[in-house]
């Protein structure tokens, strides 16, 4: 709900004013000289209802501002001079909404029809008339209410300019240090990595070469070795622009599984529900969780299986990856770097993350992100 400077809701604020100036006519008319029988009661309606509208300034300032200069010439009409108060608050909020040049026209013309509608229904000399036509907008108030408005309407663009400004600074911010971050992995890990990889593609050609039997440990570390150098190049883009594209999916999970197999775990993966696209983000973060489930059950679990299942629901997309490793519910597992990123990447997208250790032995991670299904 919008809110003014001292916490007052905004239709409060309307309906306050609104009133307040609606019972202001009507006191200043009927405490004066006014007339009687018809006339005063069309007057009073007229002088309540220029003031009830201000209400719906905010909404529609052009049509308050015709309605409370209608409703002025009408209650002069009638017979009461009273100072149109309302239309200068009129005036004020079509000026701060930006309608300068329209409040100018509808002011002239006001200022012109408010001494003939005074000449026509005024009984005394033509300098009456016009005394009376001054009492009910005088040009200085009218001027007042225009620069209250446009001095109103010119802070808050600059305060909305200001905005701007900050929030383009913390984007450059955000930008420079991505790029700093990309500099110092580049620096720090591109050279371990490469000649890890180099290392064990060599170790891999010389064994093949001498026609000896290469260990299946040498074979992951040198798939390990290119699939880090690639996870970097792209984690390394993903840092310089973040609109690149997500390099994984879940289209890429069988590879995942397919990796695990090779390192000599007993892995399945399981898909059930109907298929429909997840959002990218989505999409990323479930290849994420099992790619760090299975790399944890390899390294730590001393498991010989795992299991991934995938499950596409109307409103979630579920995962969960169990092993058969050492855990037990006695034990408390310690929350690793792993773990603690996992739960970032699923809390971001506002799902859940369940990591604990099975009734009999073994380890579970449970995943539910949510999704929105396209028409």
């Amino acid at each position: 709900m919008d809110t003014g400077r001292l916490r007052v809701p905004a239709g409060v604020m309307d309906w306050a004013i609104a009133v307040s100036v609606a019972a202001l006519l009507l006191g200043t008319g009927l405490s004066g000289q006014h007339p009687a029988r018809e006339r005063e009661l069309l007057g009073s309606v007229l002088l309540a209802a220029g003031g009830l509208v201000l209400v719906a300034r905010r909404r529609a300032p052009i049509a308050v501002l015709a309605v409370t200069g209608l409703c002025a010439v009408g209650y002069q009409a009638a017979g009461f001079e009273v100072l149109a108060v309302s239309y200068l608050v009129a005036v004020y909020g079509t000026v701060r909404a930006g309608h300068r040049t329209l409040a100018v026209a509808a002011s002239v013309a006001l200022l012109l029809v408010l001494p003939l509608t005074a000449l026509v229904f005024h009984d005394g000399p033509a300098r009456e008339a016009f005394a009376q036509a001054r009492n009910v907008l005088e040009l200085a108030w009218l001027i007042a209410a225009f620069a209250a408005g446009e001095a109103l309407r010119q802070a808050e663009r600059r305060a909305d300019e200001a905005e701007r400004t900050r929030e383009e600074t913390a984007r450059r911010r955000a930008d420079e240090e991505r790029l700093h971050i990309a500099r110092e992995l580049h620096d720090a890990l591109t050279h371990q990595i490469s000649i890890i990889k180099v290392q064990s593609e060599v170790a891999v050609h010389v064994a093949r070469r001498r026609g000896e039997h290469v260990p299946d440990t040498l074979l992951a570390i040198q798939a390990a070795g290119r699939e880090a150098t690639r996870e970097l190049r792209a984690t390394l883009e993903a840092l310089r622009d973040d609109d690149t594209a997500p390099p994984h999916g879940i289209g890429d999970v069988p590879e995942l599984v397919e990796r695990a197999r090779s390192m000599g775990l007993d892995a399945t993966l399981t898909i059930d529900g109907q298929r429909h696209d997840v959002p990218a983000a989505v999409a990323r973060t479930a290849y994420r969780i099992v790619q760090e489930a299975l790399t944890n059950t390899a390294r730590h679990a001393c498991a010989t299986a795992a299991s991934v299942r995938i499950e596409y629901r109307a409103d979630c997309l579920a995962i969960q990856v169990d092993d058969d490793g050492k855990a037990t519910p006695e034990g408390v597992p310690s929350p690793g770097l792993g773990l603690l990123g996992m739960r970032e990447r699923i809390t971001a997208l506002g799902g859940r993350l369940r990591a604990h250790p099975r009734a009999e032995h073994g380890f579970t991670v449970r995943a539910e992100l949510p999704v929105e299904r396209r028409s």
